[in-house]
């Protein structure tokens, strides 16, 4: 039986009037933090995570008819209709990415099968995601985030709270803990057991699993994984085209969406090799499901930066959205002999007097790196993506040119 069967999935949804602006952030945030999750299901193999998915997408859903709605009756003219095109296509993206997170959860929930390896896989995470409820008894309920300073303490996050059909997602420093609040919290695998045993008043059990001895498999899975980060890179980067207007930001979402592709490729027959060698072949059908749905979510992340690569002007409503952002991902090409030229990258922060973090290099030789899975150094050539303040970037981009 679904776990969600006989809730509101089917209620009426009447038209109101709502701030498209703000339905369209909700939907970028619950589009990031479904992909984040529903990895993590499959990773853990929780059905509890699995089932917090399933909620989101049904959250989704209504967001997605308000958001039409409220389009629908912005459109006056041949211009607005010119603009609002793309908006459409990025509520219609952020839908399909939910359906795929519904359909990795549901690898779980379903057991569709799923090889140990990708268990296995897990030790090798920088962070783990976990799912919580909070114990009434708890020294956090009742007390902000910024009380608790959780983050400081032990490099773990909260990185969304459900209260009842309430979500809070990306809570902040005044956000309060309550009694029987769902927990996502994401952080070290050696501090987020300690931090979940206190807030749920329940021992933590730490996922592990058998490594198979078949390579193949070993490979099929590594590259799942891969094709998840780039994926998750290209939809962060999608919505950061279109927030800022940036074809250079848009054409790496193409690169990327054209590497997951490739991925995909051999990873088909990695797994159809490893089917010869399984003691139970039929466990991989869940690889192939993943492997279908992280293709799908870099395919909208196409759809969510045309607009920018089509050059439509980026509509009003997102630009009121760019206004309220804090923070910016930028590209930046890396001349050789410049000052980043030859500079080391630790846990994501070069070695300079800039405050700018680096998510990923793209190297002609190499393709894309992960700086967030390695210590690297910059070399001349390299296209840095790069997340930090506006101020920040400027300085970086100068750092970069020769």
């Amino acid at each position: 039986m679904d776990p969600l069967e006989g809730e509101t999935s089917s209620a009426p949804i009447e038209y109101e009037p709502v701030n498209v602006k703000d339905v369209l952030v909700e939907m970028k945030d619950t589009a990031e933090l479904l992909i984040d999750l529903s990895y993590s299901a499959v990773l853990h193999s929780s059905e509890d995570i699995a089932t917090e998915v399933l909620r989101l997408e049904e959250r989704m859903d209504v967001l997605e008819m308000r958001a039409r709605m409220g389009l629908m009756m912005a459109t006056r003219s041949p211009d607005d209709a010119e603009q609002l095109a793309p908006v459409l296509g990025i509520v219609g993206a952020a839908d399909d990415i939910s359906d795929a997170a519904g359909d990795i959860a549901k690898v779980v929930l379903e057991d569709i099968g799923l090889p140990e390896a990708m268990r296995a896989a897990l030790p090798e995470a920088v962070e783990t995601l976990v799912r919580g409820v909070v114990d009434p008894d708890s020294v956090y309920v009742d007390r902000t985030l910024a009380d608790i300073d959780l983050e400081s303490e032990t490099g773990v996050r909260v990185i969304a709270l459900r209260r009842g059909d309430d979500w809070l997602l990306n809570p902040g420093p005044e956000t309060a803990v309550r009694a029987n609040d769902v927990a996502l919290l994401r952080g070290p695998e050696l501090a987020i057991g300690d931090v979940c045993e206190t807030m749920t008043g329940t021992e933590y059990e730490r996922p592990s699993a058998d490594v198979p001895d078949i390579p193949d498999l070993e490979r099929a899975v590594d590259t799942i994984v891969h094709m998840k980060n780039l994926s998750e890179l290209a939809v962060d980067l999608a919505y950061s085209a279109v927030l800022f207007d940036s074809e250079a930001l848009a054409e790496e979402v193409r690169n990327l969406e054209v590497e997951v592709d490739a991925l995909e490729s051999r990873f088909e027959a990695w797994t159809l090799r490893a089917a010869a060698d399984a003691s139970d072949p039929v466990a991989l059908r869940g690889l192939i499901h993943l492997g279908s749905a992280t293709e799908v979510i870099s395919d909208a992340a196409i759809d969510i930066s045309e607009g920018v690569l089509r050059d439509i002007d980026v509509h009003p409503v997102v630009q009121m959205a760019v206004e309220e952002s804090d923070e910016i991902i930028v590209r930046v090409a890396v001349d050789e002999g410049s000052d980043l030229d030859g500079t080391d990258i630790v846990a994501g922060v070069p070695d300079t007097e800039s405050t700018m973090s680096i998510i990923a290099i793209r190297r002609p030789e190499d393709g894309w790196l992960l700086v967030g899975d390695a210590d690297v150094e910059i070399q001349g050539g390299d296209v840095l993506i790069s997340k930090g303040t506006r101020t920040a970037a400027a300085a970086f981009e100068e750092l970069a040119t020769a």
